[in-house]
């Protein structure tokens, strides 16, 4: 029993040293992203809970047991995030959301990610940021179908920025995403009218509006008549 705990107690320093790394690479990562100083004392909170239970719970000398993981990834599409952090900014503090909810849904939990976006809100209810990312994340986790709930994030970040793209834009990818196209081109053709003639990602949306009409008028004349 000694030699256990001797053999154990630079085990569980070692953990100590990891535990610390992370949380300093946590803090550099959140620094780097433009985290707003208000976030910090939540996520510091959350460090120290997790050191909390480590200090109770921590067994490094344990085998490993693999578990199988029941959520199935969702691949996110790097130029539409790019695209999305041109129409609604990155770097902010409301937009930190939208970013940590892009990991959970790569990792497959949707529910977690409108969780994260939901408590954005809280903070920012009138960001029009969240309120297009809760729409698109709430279709996401209704199995990629525009549900009632998504149309009604969508259409507060409309009401709230009536004269932005971004609504109905996001609105027309949630379609394209449940297959819907011929729903989706009135809100890509709005989101395009909306875009500024000089605004960099205005080439983008013409580019995929152009080729969602081309879908459309090859899907058109392959139907018998």
């Amino acid at each position: 029993m000694a030699r256990a705990r001797v053999v154990q107690a630079p085990a569980r320093l070692m953990g100590w040293v990891i535990l610390a790394a992370i949380a300093g690479g946590a803090a550099l990562l959140l620094w780097r992203i433009g985290v707003s100083r208000e976030l910090w004392s939540f996520i510091g909170s959350a460090l120290v809970l997790g050191a909390a239970g480590y200090a109770l719970q921590g067994r490094p000398l344990l085998a490993g047991t693999p578990v199988e993981a029941n959520a199935r990834p969702i691949a996110v599409d790097a130029g539409l995030v790019e695209l999305r952090e041109s129409m609604v900014g990155r770097l902010r503090a409301d937009t930190a959301y939208l970013t940590a909810a892009d990991g959970m849904t790569r990792v497959g939990d949707t529910e977690s990610a409108v969780r994260a976006i939901l408590g954005g809100l809280r903070r920012y209810p009138d960001s029009l940021a969240l309120w297009t990312g809760l729409g698109t994340s709430l279709a996401l986790h209704d199995g990629g179908q525009v549900s009632p709930t998504a149309l009604f994030a969508f259409a507060q970040a409309a009401r709230l920025a009536p004269k932005h793209p971004a609504p109905p834009f996001f609105t027309g990818l949630a379609y394209i995403r449940a297959g819907n196209f011929a729903q989706a081109r009135p809100y890509w053709a709005r989101a395009l009218a909306l875009t500024p003639a000089k605004i960099s990602y205005r080439p983008e949306l013409a580019y995929r509006l152009a080729l969602l009409d081309r879908l459309l008028a090859d899907a058109d004349q392959a139907t018998p008549r």
